[in-house]
């Protein structure tokens, strides 16, 4: 009994050892294939990243500054001084533009006030052109109907009419009185046709309700009128 114990945990640490002896080169054997495989070359190009590429440096052993290297300071010196005169060209517009644009900003305002003051003027002067018949027809409304006559308050109106007209043709208003001519739409507004038998009044005028009147070529107001018209 006692030696079927002592010599069967023999035999298994014999078996045991020979079998991890049988496994450690097949493991060695495996981990070689795996570095044979990680540094076999490839025929891919390796690409590094632009700040690992190597930077050729210039050759000073001799003691001189390649002439490449003076070209580029004297380039970049160059640059330098375009850029400056730069600089100061754009200060010099735009200091330039700003001027320009305030003295224009001061002449519209200064055009505009001469407009406006313009304009005010030509209202003045129209105004003092009508005062005198005003005033004359202020004195023919206070005529007393016990002295005065008939004939002298038509002379009174008619003197007044005299003034106002000549106030208008003074600021160059032109009166449209069409009595007797062709029917012209552009200046005249038909108020009523009336028939005739004779075929030369046709399309005439045959009397004015209101004269018209245009100023400086623009129609304040068509002559309202009659208009024949043939049967």
């Amino acid at each position: 009994m006692s030696d079927k114990l002592t010599s069967t945990p023999e035999g298994m640490k014999t078996a045991s050892g020979d079998a991890s002896s049988e496994e450690e080169p097949n493991a060695v054997e495996e981990k070689s294939r795996k570095m044979e495989t990680a540094v076999e070359p490839s025929d891919e190009p390796v690409l590094l990243p632009v700040d690992d590429l190597p930077v050729p440096l210039p050759d000073l052993s001799d003691g001189e500054i390649p002439s490449d290297a003076i070209e580029g300071q004297e380039a970049l010196s160059e640059v330098g001084e375009d850029l400056d005169h730069l600089q100061v060209e754009l200060s010099s517009l735009n200091d330039r533009h700003l001027r320009l644009a305030a003295e224009f900003t001061n002449y519209r305002r200064r055009a505009e006030t001469e407009m406006s003051e313009a304009w005010v003027r030509g209202q003045v002067d129209l105004l003092r052109n009508f005062l005198d018949g005003l005033d004359d027809l202020q004195r023919v409304g206070a005529w007393q109907a016990d002295g005065t006559t008939v004939e002298a308050l038509v002379e009174g109106v008619d003197l007044v009419e005299r003034k106002f007209r000549q106030a208008l043709e003074l600021a160059g208003v032109e009166m449209i009185d069409p009595i007797g001519a062709d029917f012209d739409p552009n200046i005249m507004e038909a108020m009523v046709s009336v028939p005739t038998e004779s075929p030369d009044d046709d399309h005439k005028v045959q009397e004015v309700f209101q004269k018209g009147y245009r100023f400086k070529g623009y129609l304040v107001r068509p002559a309202r009128v009659s208009v024949f018209k043939h049967e």
